[in-house]
């Protein structure tokens, strides 16, 4: 066998639905890979979806365990997996018809151990992409430097390979054996570094080469609102300090020159400042505006996780 796909599961039966159908009808042979599903205490009838399914496809597992996490529940499909290689899915991204036989041709082209293969992911053609959502997946919006933190893939146009920063866990496949070896740091349960953290970690111990197949498409089905920047940046600010405490060389909880600079752009009265020209140009600065919200946010998640790593609560 030679895929298989762990997909985490957490309150989606709806969109898991999209994602089942299409990681069931590959162009590669059924009988090369198999689904495994981790159900993360969902609340709602995921069980029951995928169980619809089962009924139909025998490469179709699944397991239920109590809400802990994407690290857990991704490290307990891989202890299941089978295959060679382990494709790293999420119940709402919907893989193109040919998802799995992009991910096999490079890994037939990079066999060695240390190779991963990142595919492209894009917003699902169901959804009515609004700007938040447009600023989210590009990091080179202002000064072709800054932008959004979800994804940046524009920075590897005419590229072969992507670093540790790249490690997307929406659309990645790396070989079963490495990941058995090296597991998801579960101390990383809230949004942000859990996948940066494990590329660093592969990148460091075992020198990973992540090569970039923008053929291997997956559909983002999920619908964001600018409403949610604010708990994302916090809790990437928060988890910033787990990381610092492990690679302190990469310097994610800003130093004092940083942090100055930071809360000088993200000064309440700025933004309010920028809100206010943005509505005056008809939205032409909401690229700055989202941007010197989230740092605000982040700040403030960076201020949360030191009192809480203090108190021993962090991680």
């Amino acid at each position: 066998m030679f895929f298989s796909v762990v997909i985490t599961a957490f309150n989606r039966a709806e969109i898991l639905k999209q994602t089942l159908a299409a990681f069931l009808n590959q162009s590669v042979d059924v009988k090369d890979y198999e689904v495994i599903v981790v159900d993360d205490g969902s609340k709602d009838n995921t069980g029951k979806v995928v169980k619809e399914f089962q009924k139909k496809y025998k490469n179709l597992k699944y397991i239920k365990q109590k809400n802990q996490g994407q690290g857990v529940a991704r490290n307990t499909g891989i202890k299941m997996a089978k295959g060679k290689v382990v494709v790293i899915g999420q119940d709402d991204i919907v893989p193109t018809y040919d998802f799995l036989y992009e991910h096999q041709k490079f890994h037939y082209l990079y066999s060695d151990e240390n190779a991963a293969v990142l595919g492209f992911t894009a917003w699902h053609p169901e959804l009515k992409v609004n700007r938040f959502m447009n600023w989210m997946v590009n990091g080179s919006l202002i000064f072709g430097l800054f932008g959004g933190h979800q994804f940046a893939y524009e920075k590897l146009l005419g590229k072969k390979t992507a670093n540790y920063n790249f490690f997307y866990t929406s659309n990645i496949s790396l070989k079963t054996s490495l990941l058995k070896k090296y597991p998801f740091d579960t101390r990383f349960s809230g949004y942000g570094w859990e996948d940066i953290e494990l590329g660093y970690r592969l990148e460091k111990e075992v020198g990973l080469k992540i090569y970039y197949n923008s053929w291997a498409v997956g559909y983002h089905h999920h619908y964001m609102e600018d409403s949610s920047l604010k708990s994302r940046m916090e809790s990437i600010g928060k988890s910033a300090w787990l990381i610092d405490g492990k690679y302190p060389e990469l310097k994610k909880v800003p130093g004092f020159t940083k942090k100055l600079i930071l809360q000088t752009i993200s000064f309440t009265p700025f933004i309010w400042l920028v809100a206010g020209l943005n509505m005056m140009t008809r939205g032409r600065l909401y690229d700055v505006y989202y941007y010197l919200l989230s740092k605000k946010y982040f700040l403030s998640g960076v201020a949360q996780g030191k009192k809480l790593l203090k108190r021993g609560l962090l991680g």
